[in-house]
């Protein structure tokens, strides 16, 4: 599997006053979307997320989100080392991603940039 960076999740009450924060703190502009009923925004490595607490307490759940070159490949390396694939390989508003708890127990996101 290629990693090609991580991305920092982070839940907050206010988007707006966060995307500014971060905006400032990283030098990017943020890239809004919306998955289910959480408004995210990617600012640099952050994912800045807030929404009902109901799917955000199943969220602080990742650790991280991993963007590797291909999904279906991180899926094979992920199962040949014990990893648990607990959602997906799914298509996202950017690529595909599947969520795995590691045989440690740490849960990832990993995504790619390839439509289905």
């Amino acid at each position: 599997m290629n990693i090609l960076g991580t991305s920092l999740r982070v839940c907050v009450g206010d988007l707006e006053t966060a995307i500014g924060v971060y905006e400032r703190l990283t030098g990017a502009e943020a890239l809004r979307f919306r998955r289910g009923g959480v408004d995210v925004a990617a600012v640099g490595c952050f994912f800045l997320m807030s929404g009902p607490e109901k799917e955000l307490s199943i969220l602080r759940k990742i650790t991280a989100t991993i963007a590797v070159t291909d999904v279906d490949e991180a899926h094979a390396d992920l199962q040949a080392v014990g990893a648990e694939i607990i959602a997906g390989p799914v298509a996202t508003p950017i690529g595909r991603n599947l969520v795995a708890r590691h045989p440690d127990g740490a849960v990832f996101e990993y995504v790619d940039r390839k439509s289905t």
